[in-house]
């Protein structure tokens, strides 16, 4: 299995794409995690570059405009399609609407949609994800565990169960780690947050190794720290996302064997 690594656009947007392309490439990374840029320029960048890419949805406003901005999505032809589905205030039955238009919109396109879990949308905590799960088996997402953290201000250890699952529907990782007091820690490289970061690459290796089992051919990870006033301190977003790929390249590498032994368990 192939493992790919993204750099989030967000945080840089007032980077030009071309030149952001070319700083990632040069940061080591393989591809970029990114809505479709608004200017022609940008997307014609981004079009003509030869990376990895995972498109995002994230605007849609009524299950007719999530149908088209997936479909538009899709035309781009990414590896996956990201998707910010719904609302938490939505009804199940809306939840499970959209969920049935964006199977429909990957199997019409061959485009793999993920949902992913993410505070104020659908899968915003492990209780309404398990309830999702529960009724769509096919159901697959987008891990950014993080939210959860900050959702039940805890390190999950009371929905072992629902995690387990959620680690073997996942074909995407946000590689960003949360606390029991928010979404993202002041520094991954900060010893005082060393307990958090340990729980989420034990998370995290439990979807590499499940993606291993089944056979996935290409698991991707996006270091998703984000800029201020999201990073909860004065600092360099670019820095510490480059911290993170370096923690994932060391740990995965860029390919592993079907043999557990190959997952550095440090």
């Amino acid at each position: 299995m192939q493992i790919r690594y993204c750099s989030p656009w967000w945080g840089h947007e007032h980077v030009p794409m071309k030149d952001f392309l070319r700083t990632i490439a040069a940061a080591g990374y393989d591809g970029i995690d990114t809505w479709i840029p608004p200017h022609a320029e940008d997307q014609k960048a981004l079009r003509d570059a030869d990376i990895t890419l995972v498109l995002h949805q994230h605007e849609a406003s009524d299950p007719a405009d999530y149908r088209r901005r997936l479909e538009t999505c899709a035309s781009w032809r990414p590896l996956l399609i990201n998707s910010h589905t719904g609302r938490d205030w939505f009804t199940l039955e809306q939840q499970l609407a959209l969920i049935d238009i964006a199977q429909e919109v990957a199997d019409k396109t061959g485009t793999p949609i993920v949902h992913e879990t993410h505070r104020g949308r659908m899968g915003y905590s492990p209780q309404t994800a398990a309830i999702l799960f529960d009724q769509r088996p096919n159901l697959r997402i987008t891990a950014d565990f993080s939210h959860w953290t900050c959702v039940t201000e805890s390190l999950l250890d009371n929905f072992g169960d629902t995690l387990a699952v959620a680690c073997r529907r996942a074909r995407h990782i946000h590689a960003r780690v949360g606390f029991e007091q928010g979404p993202q820690v002041r520094d991954p490289a900060d010893p005082a947050f060393d307990y958090a970061v340990r729980k989420f690459l034990g998370w995290w290796d439990a979807i590499v190794e499940h993606n291993l089992f089944i056979g996935t051919p290409v698991l991707t990870m996006t270091t998703e720290f984000g800029p201020p006033p999201y990073m909860p301190c004065n600092d360099d977003q670019f820095r510490q996302n480059r911290y993170m790929l370096e923690l994932l390249k060391t740990r995965y590498g860029q390919e592993i064997s079907k043999s557990a032994t190959d997952i550095s368990h440090t």
